[in-house]
């Protein structure tokens, strides 16, 4: 055996013998290492602790109004006494019950309206749609989307638990007035229009009622 090989070999034996002394040292990875939990400072700085923030703002609130803000805090008074209450669903609500007052509204229905409206405004809307009987007119209306809806305040009484949200509405309908003869006397059917309004809903929150009435309009 010349002193090349021999070499070689010797070589390969202290390799070997290198990697089984890692292989005790620092172990093997398999894949998954569970998490260490640190007991102590790690060398090169000092212990650093971390603090796990429960809570903080509410994200159903935060998400469209300042929690800081009158809404926010009403907002948050009206979840203490009613747990279940969302910001969000009340919007979806809002939305549809909007619809649904228009149309209402402009259909003469007052038998649906009665049941949305504080007994002030369906006494307004009622003198409305009666007058507009008297005259033999008639609204034809279809509503094609709502453009924009923000929410732009809230009110919350502890006194009475009555809580205020007021909601700004821009829809886009179709509309025209017609006569007894079937005339249109006002508007157009095929001319989309824009539908602006700010509405006042409230309710007394933790009651067994769950609707909210509508109970100020403006523009």
């Amino acid at each position: 055996m010349n002193s090349a090989l021999i070499q070689l070999l010797v070589l390969a034996a202290i390799a070997v013998f290198l990697v089984l002394r890692l292989r005790n040292v620092l172990g093997t990875r398999d894949g998954y290492e569970p998490p260490v939990e640190r007991t102590g400072p790690t060398t090169g700085g000092p212990a650093r602790d971390f603090e796990v923030i429960e809570g903080g703002p509410d994200p159903d609130i935060a998400d469209h109004v300042d929690p800081d803000s009158r809404a926010g805090q009403a907002f948050a008074a009206m979840k203490r006494v009613e747990s279940d209450f969302s910001v969000s669903e009340f919007q979806s609500g809002a939305r549809q019950a909007y619809e649904m007052i228009l149309m209402a509204f402009e259909g003469d229905d007052l038998e649906t309206l009665k049941g949305f409206l504080a007994p002030d405004v369906y006494d307004s809307f009622a003198a409305v749609v009666e007058e507009r009987q008297s005259k033999g007119l008639k609204v034809e209306a279809n509503f094609i989307g709502m453009r924009e809806m923000k929410l732009m305040d809230a009110m919350f009484d502890p006194a009475n638990n009555e809580a205020e949200i007021t909601m700004k509405f821009i829809a886009e309908i179709t509309s025209c007035v017609k006569n007894d003869a079937g005339e249109v006397i006002e508007g157009d059917p095929n001319t989309i229009k824009r539908q602006k309004d700010v509405w006042t809903f409230a309710r007394i929150m933790g009651s067994d009622d769950p609707n909210w009435q509508l109970v100020a309009t403006g523009e």
